[in-house]
């Protein structure tokens, strides 16, 4: 059931005054607090937030009590916020397509691509020879193609999204293994290593560009008619359509801003790593997705948030990053994050039946 359709349908007709759902007026008398934390998730979407901030609060907790000075120490939170930077901007992506009603399981090998295809001699040759900036471009593009062509067969060839992403999730990655020869390919400008493994005002760059590209994504989906069309057309296709919403054309620019987000990431994963791929970006789709939904975005779409990804996209880092300070196994640390999902998820339910009984 999608809550936030008609505003969205409305929208996309042009007439709608209201924003998507979680955009409904605060409560007259309520106090600043709830009000900015409304705007944040919108009606029921103040009790999701409290529950993943609550969430990550606990976490945080754990990890002072367990790991003490090496957790709260200022070095290892620009660690977390380092690993959060790529998977938030491959969740940012993911959460347009989510809320759209679809689903994109190729973001990790798409990734894996885009590194790999930006850093083949030619491109850093031609790169040597102009700007670096030529790397950002081939990544960027070879993300968004990759992306047009998922969107494409999902809205024209009227395959499930599902089924079309999983073949690009395969393709994408077999195309990078022919390309790269299964060999690392190290980023060999300077300027380009410089830029995205620096820092601005003590920040590293990747998490700068993570912070940008999240409020962005955030404006974009909460204050303009595509985000308003992409909350409708997941909420409720027909309805939309009939509001006069071209559903099959705005689901190929949903899967290819989830394209373009991949090849920002692989940009970033280059900067961090220097160095592209073919393993680059395995098995983030399934993190980038779990993130998603633990951040409060409905996976049968028609609902989205971005904030709720970013700090879905924080818990996971933190959990990985006390699991790593104490010196958990890989299985153990498997574990203990699945039952942590689920509880998160459970307060989200919780706080959010708290924020919508009168």
């Amino acid at each position: 059931m999608n809550d936030n359709a008609p505003a969205g349908v409305a929208a996309g007709g042009g007439a709608a005054s209201s924003p998507p759902g979680d955009q409904a007026p605060a409560p007259a008398g309520g106090s600043a607090g709830r009000r900015f934390l409304k705007s944040l998730g919108g009606g029921g979407g103040r009790g999701r937030m409290l529950g993943l901030i609550v969430a990550l609060i606990l976490i945080c907790l754990v990890g002072a009590i367990t790991a003490g000075d090496r957790f709260v120490d200022t070095a290892n939170v620009l660690t977390i916020l380092r690993a959060a930077a790529v998977l938030g901007v491959v969740s940012i992506g993911v959460t347009f397509v989510i809320t759209a009603g679809g689903i994109d399981l190729s973001v990790g090998s798409v990734l894996g691509l885009a590194s790999v295809w930006a850093t083949t001699l030619a491109t850093q040759r031609m790169a040597e020879d102009t700007h670096w900036l030529v790397m950002v471009f081939t990544a960027a593009a070879v993300g968004t193609a990759a992306g047009l062509v998922n969107g494409l067969i999902v809205a024209y060839g009227k395959v499930v999204s599902f089924i079309a992403t999983l073949a690009m999730l395969i393709a994408a990655r077999g195309l990078a293994e022919i390309i790269s020869g299964r060999r690392t390919q190290l980023v060999t400008d300077s300027g380009f290593e410089g830029f995205f493994d620096g820092n601005f005002l003590g920040v590293p760059t990747i998490v700068w560009i993570f912070a940008i590209v999240a409020a962005i994504a955030w404006v974009l989906l909460n204050r303009t008619t595509f985000g308003r069309r992409t909350v409708a057309v997941g909420g409720n296709a027909e309805a939309a359509r009939l509001a006069g919403i071209n559903i099959k054309r705005h689901l190929v620019y949903v899967f290819a801003l989830s394209g373009f987000t991949a090849g920002i990431a692989a940009v970033m994963m280059m900067g961090r790593t220097g160095a592209g791929t073919s393993t680059h970006g395995m098995l983030l789709e399934l993190d980038a997705i779990a993130a998603v939904v633990v951040g409060g975005t409905l996976l049968i779409g028609g609902r989205g948030t971005i904030i709720g990804t970013v700090i879905g996209v924080l818990i996971f880092t933190t959990l990985e990053n006390v699991f790593v300070l104490n010196n958990l196994s890989t299985s153990v640390q498997a574990l203990v994050q699945g039952g942590i999902i689920v509880v998160a998820v459970l307060l989200q339910q919780r706080f959010a039946v708290r924020g919508t009984s009168p």
